[in-house]
């Protein structure tokens, strides 16, 4: 059984930066296409990521320690899944870049919880697997263990959604395109990761 101890909250903030990565490429995204968010919709982008990222791999540890069965059956669907949802918005973002000649902004490319729903699923549904590795974890540290991944995946995000802005306003109307690739690149990358290692 884990201890608290140095080592549980260090692999907790690598555990966290490590599953941040894909989050904080979207947000990256999302600073490139819409560069006058305000500092409000920067935390909404964040906090909407590392609720995902909080909850994803708090489902996998109970899971792990209930349904474990069913849970690894469904593991093999979860990279393609990634990959669908992530082609599916990065495709979309990609053809409204290059058809659309006007300049996207927040205006004509609007943020909505929905599709910061559907990008917070693509993002951290590969964490549902950490579950596994913090299976002996007691519920109260697997608690904590979820929240410094959130907190660290905030983090991430917002200073993603910065970066992006200071990238976008160089890029102009090529930020789109970027934006799509970076999604696309993101499935991609998830696929190949739970498929072939």
């Amino acid at each position: 059984m884990q201890d608290w101890d140095i080592m549980f909250f260090l692999n907790s903030i690598l555990l966290g930066a490590g599953l941040a990565m894909d989050a904080f490429s979207v947000s990256m995204t999302h600073g490139l296409t819409r560069p006058n968010l305000t500092r409000g919709k920067h935390c909404l982008i964040a906090g909407v990521f590392a609720f995902f990222q909080f909850i994803m791999p708090l489902v996998g540890w109970f899971c792990v320690h209930t349904i474990v069965n069913a849970f690894s059956k469904v593991q093999k669907f979860i990279p393609w899944i990634a990959l669908f949802l992530l082609l599916f918005i990065g495709g979309k973002m990609l053809i409204e870049a290059i058809f659309k000649k006007e300049k996207q902004n927040e205006e004509n490319n609007p943020l909505s919880f929905k599709l910061l729903f559907v990008q917070g699923i693509a993002t951290s549904i590969d964490a549902l697997s950490v579950g596994f590795t913090i299976d002996e974890y007691r519920f109260v540290m697997a608690f904590v263990a979820c929240l410094i991944i959130a907190a660290m995946t905030f983090l991430f995000c917002y200073f993603g959604i910065v970066i992006g802005k200071k990238i976008g306003t160089k890029l102009a109307d090529k930020a789109g395109i970027l934006g799509g690739l970076i999604l696309i690149g993101i499935g991609i990358e998830i696929f190949v990761k739970g498929v072939f290692f």
